[in-house]
């Protein structure tokens, strides 16, 4: 066999902390360093440190392991059923490295939108059936045109890069692996609304995600490609509520990140009271492909109201634990037994069985395993009580007990509310304490009548998304796994 012509080592947070460094060093030593380029994510992320091998016949080997000691099979359905639009160049390109970001087509749309009229470009994204990928999948091209229509010169383009969902790292890895991406996108933005000024929004257990980016954002500065647009970067201080829009732009003026009542939207009196424009990672990263490939491209794939592609986080109880890039319609069972491989084998050797997955992290809801048919889409997902999300999908098999699941989101939710509304501040702990009975199983059936009110109540009134869908990850288990509840309640049984 002939020996690879180069080599792609992974030097994203994951394979770094199951060390990339070593694998790295290793590869220098035996093919030298003109031959070993670090990239970002390649994927599968429970086999790191990962590398991958170029041939010159294009085939590629893929190796895990510190001494990359670990054939893998890139023909496996974790990879060849992967479709990457946002994810295209991770992994393949230096993120270090402006000059290989523009040898594979880094700015090449932001060119070709710059020689178009503002309103043409947010028709491309209307066309295209892009949807908000932070979790709530408003329509992309709407929003943009709501910014565009809003009267005086000075507008704003904001990312927001707070990702903050237990078991969500997609964002991460298009900032960490291809971070020229989102500055395209966010300039594309920028052209289409009439915005001069640009933040990224990041939290600062990020470090290499802000490492890259500051490099990023100096190396297209330097080079002009950024011209008349300019971007800083605000370190947020890991607030999950910071995820929320209007806390988000308090956090950016200065001020503690706490929510307010919308209207207006910050379409219309967004940062500093002017016209604001935020999205997401995963958003403004997809803007590129479809602004050079045609809305009509992006908007093919997919379904009739989930165009394009999404990605996810897949973890929990899974064998193949990664970053993977669907078609939108793609169905769970496609994703957790197909290319995620499946719940592994207990230690006596029986089947590992999928009890439910969860979607959408603390604001989501759990989807029992009988009904893991369902297509990936904002609709179907929501009809079963869970949500989209930002991409997290957490597969838990029966070891878990549902009302423990419970807790542990609530528990979340009441470290993380910033406390100004009371329905969140103090509806959160109530609930919280509530399942503390569950999970001890000294619950009494007035404990369940008063958690499902309560869930209703905290839905409802609460000021702002972390509240109001504070309560999905009760309901849905209630919904599914009501027995679990009631088997809890003392003397119901063993």
């Amino acid at each position: 066999m002939k020996a690879a012509i180069s080599w792609r080592c992974c030097d994203a947070t994951s394979c770094r902390a199951a060390g990339a460094a070593a694998l790295r060093q290793s590869l220098v030593a035996q093919h030298g360093a003109e031959r070993v380029k670090s990239v970002g994510c390649l994927r599968l992320c429970g086999q790191g440190p990962l590398a991958a091998a170029d041939h010159e016949d294009g085939r590629v080997e893929l190796f895990g392991g510190v001494a990359a000691e670990r054939q893998l099979d890139p023909q496996h359905p974790f990879f060849t059923l992967q479709r990457s639009v946002v994810l295209e160049r991770c992994g393949l390109v230096d993120p270090g490295c402006l000059e290989d970001a523009l040898a594979q087509g880094a700015y090449a749309a932001l060119a070709v939108c710059r020689q178009l009229a503002p309103k043409a470009v947010v028709e491309e994204l209307e066309r295209s059936g892009l949807r908000g990928r932070g979790g709530a999948g408003y329509p992309t091209g709407r929003k943009w045109q709501l910014v565009a229509a809003q009267p005086g010169s000075s507008k704003v383009v904001v990312c927001n890069a707070d990702e903050g969902d237990p078991g969500a790292f997609m964002d991460r890895a298009v900032l960490e692996g291809d971070p020229h991406r989102l500055l395209e996108g966010m300039a594309i933005a920028a052209h289409a609304v009439g915005a001069n000024e640009g933040f990224i929004y990041v939290r600062a257990e990020y470090p290499l995600a802000i490492e890259r980016l500051r490099g990023a954002i100096a190396a297209a500065e330097a080079r002009g490609l950024l011209a008349g647009f300019a971007m800083q970067l605000r370190i947020g201080a890991g607030a999950y509520v910071c995820g929320e829009e209007t806390a988000l732009l308090h956090s950016i003026e200065g001020g503690r990140g706490t929510p307010r009542p919308r209207p207006p939207y910050p379409a219309v009196s967004g940062l500093w009271g002017l016209p604001t424009l935020i999205n997401n990672v995963e958003t403004f990263a997809a803007v590129p492909a479809i602004l050079r490939q045609g809305g009509a491209w992006y908007g093919a794939m997919g379904t009739a109201t989930s165009k394009g592609t999404k990605v996810f986080a897949l973890s929990g109880a899974i064998t193949h634990t990664g970053l993977i890039e669907v078609e939108m319609g793609t169905s769970l069972r496609t994703i957790v037994e197909t290319m995620g491989g499946g719940v592994p084998a207990n230690p006596n050797g029986s089947l590992g069985v999928v009890k439910a997955l969860q979607t959408g992290g603390p604001s989501g809801g759990c989807v029992p395993a009988a009904l893991l048919d369902t297509p990936v889409d904002y609709e179907g997902l929501q009809a079963l009580g869970s949500i989209m999300g930002s991409g997290g999908m957490v597969v838990i098999d029966e070891s878990l007990a549902m009302p423990e699941l419970a807790r542990y989101f609530m528990g979340f939710c009441v470290a993380e509310s910033c406390g100004k509304c009371l329905p969140c501040r103090a509806g959160t702990v109530q609930l919280e304490q509530l399942l503390d009975r569950f999970v001890e199983r000294r619950a009494t059936g007035a404990d369940l009548v008063q958690l499902e009110q309560l869930c209703g109540m905290v839905k409802a009134t609460s000021l702002c998304g972390l509240g109001q869908s504070a309560p999905n990850p009760v309901l849905s288990t209630l919904r599914f796994f009501r027995a679990e509840y009631e088997a809890a309640i003392a003397g119901a049984g063993p």
